[in-house]
C-alpha cells in the first residue's frame, strides 16, 4: 500500500503545481497587455466613450456663397410746386424743393423740367411771363444747389393746362382754383418717358381780371 499512496500523492501535487503555474501565466500575461482578461460581450450597448456615431464638425463652412443684394432702379420724380402769389418762392414751396433735392433722381444726368403756370386772369401775354418767371425761380433755386443749369429746361404755359376751375358755375371767380393754378410742376426723367403731358391739355379760359 505505500507504494500506491506515494503515487497518488505524487500526482495530486503535479496537478496543483500544474495550476499554479497556469494562473502565473495568466497574471504575467495581462501585466504585459494591461488589459482586462473578461472578453467585451459583442451585443452589449456602446460605453459613453464609445460613440454610435461619428462627431459633429464644429468647423464653420465659409465657403457658403454670400447673398447679393438687390439694387432697385432709380425712378423719375414729378412735383407740384406751388405759387399762390406772385412769382417768390414760398415756404411751402421751399420745402417740396427741399424734398425734391433727397430724390435719388436728381442725382442722375437726367433732363429736369420747369413747366410754368397760371390762372386765368390777366392777358394772355402776362400770364406767359408770370409763369416764366415761376419757372425761373425754380431754376435759380436748383442751380444754387449744385443742379447743372444745362439740364433744365423751361417751358412757360401761361394759363394753359389748369388743374382746377378757375371760375364757379355762376361764373364768379374761384380763388382756391386759381390758387392751385399758379404753380410749376416738375419732372425729373429720362429723355425717352417725357410725355409732354402738359402740352397736351386744352386751354381753359375765364375771362376775368385777376392776377395771374
Amino acid at each position: 500500500m505505500k507504494p500506491i499512496f506515494t503515487i497518488g500523492a505524487a500526482a495530486t501535487l503535479a496537478l496543483a503545481l500544474s495550476a499554479c503555474e497556469l494562473r502565473r501565466d495568466g497574471d504575467e500575461d495581462q501585466a504585459m497587455t494591461g488589459e482586462d482578461a473578461t472578453t467585451p460581450d459583442p451585443m452589449a450597448s456602446p460605453t459613453p466613450t464609445q460613440s454610435a456615431s461619428p462627431v459633429a464638425s464644429i468647423i464653420r463652412d465659409d465657403t457658403a456663397p454670400e447673398e447679393e443684394s438687390v439694387v432697385l432702379p432709380v425712378q423719375p420724380v414729378e412735383i407740384s410746386v406751388p405759387f399762390p402769389d406772385g412769382s417768390d418762392i414760398s415756404a411751402a414751396a421751399e420745402r417740396r424743393l427741399a424734398g425734391l433735392m433727397n430724390q435719388a433722381a436728381i442725382e442722375e444726368e437726367w433732363p429736369v423740367r420747369l413747366s410754368g403756370h397760371t390762372d386765368s386772369g390777366g392777358n394772355d401775354q402776362a400770364n406767359l411771363r408770370a409763369s416764366r418767371a415761376r419757372a425761373e425761380a425754380v431754376a435759380a433755386w436748383l442751380v444754387e444747389r449744385g443742379v447743372d443749369d444745362e439740364r433744365i429746361e423751361i417751358i412757360a404755359f401761361g394759363e394753359q393746362n389748369p388743374i382746377a376751375p378757375n371760375a364757379k358755375p355762376d361764373g364768379t371767380p374761384n380763388e382756391e382754383g386759381r390758387r392751385r393754378n399758379r404753380r410749376v410742376e416738375i419732372s425729373v426723367m429720362p429723355e425717352d418717358e417725357d410725355t409732354d403731358g402738359d402740352a397736351e391739355t386744352p386751354a381753359a379760359n375765364a375771362e376775368t381780371d385777376q392776377d395771374a
